[in-house]
């Protein structure tokens, strides 16, 4: 089964790139390749999804820097670094801004390819999380003010009668409104709901 995404190599050794690329190619992923952080700034955009094969040490940009600017830019794309000039202070470095490997030249092929798919399913599942949270947003966003004033208080796990207390509106009330906060969040429960406020960081 072929794979789908596009692997973006950006590597100043021009016989590493044209390796990289035609193995990467024949394994079923679209690539494209650059000779320098800044002409990969210049043809790739925040909204581009694949992952980032980046060299260390290059002329101009280094990778640590490109994945620097692209961390605070808020780019979220994955990043596997190849280095010949590893240490260990590098790698530590690149891993805790968030790259997902650092591996030495030389590699194998086998070895990147398994880096490669495993960057793949962390993406896959990165697009599937910001999905999944544009879709509780947008639910959120047909609440009327009063429905997100009462969801906010009812994910704290305040009970209906200190609820209706509170904002000095009936139980019942309270109860219609509960009701139609479930029915428009799509939630099927208590804490449905919660996860759903918790995980998009609304009605705090």
């Amino acid at each position: 089964m072929s794979n789908t995404g596009t692997v973006y190599l950006v590597d100043d050794d021009a016989a590493v790139r044209h390796a990289l690329g035609t193995f990467l190619s024949g394994a079923g992923y679209s690539t494209m390749d650059f000779d320098s952080a800044e002409a990969f700034l210049e043809s790739v955009h925040a909204t581009d999804s694949g992952i980032l094969v980046l060299d260390q040490r290059m002329n101009g940009m280094s990778g640590l820097e490109l994945q620097q600017l692209l961390a605070d830019n808020g780019v979220a794309m994955p990043v596997i670094f190849i280095t010949g000039h590893g240490s260990i202070a590098l790698s530590v470095m690149a891993m805790k801004a968030g790259a997902m490997d650092f591996i030495e030249k030389p590699f194998s092929n086998e070895v990147l390819l398994s880096k490669v798919q495993e960057a793949f399913r962390k993406l896959e599942a990165q697009q599937k999380e910001h999905s999944h949270k544009d879709a509780i947003t947008r639910r959120y966003e047909t609440l009327t003010p009063r429905e997100k004033e009462i969801m906010a208080l009812v994910v704290e796990g305040i009970p209906n009668r200190d609820l209706a207390r509170r904002l000095q509106i009936s139980n019942r009330t309270i109860e219609v409104h509960r009701s139609r906060i479930m029915h428009k969040m799509q939630a099927n429960s208590l804490p449905d709901l919660v996860r759903m406020a918790t995980l998009c960081s609304i009605a705090q």
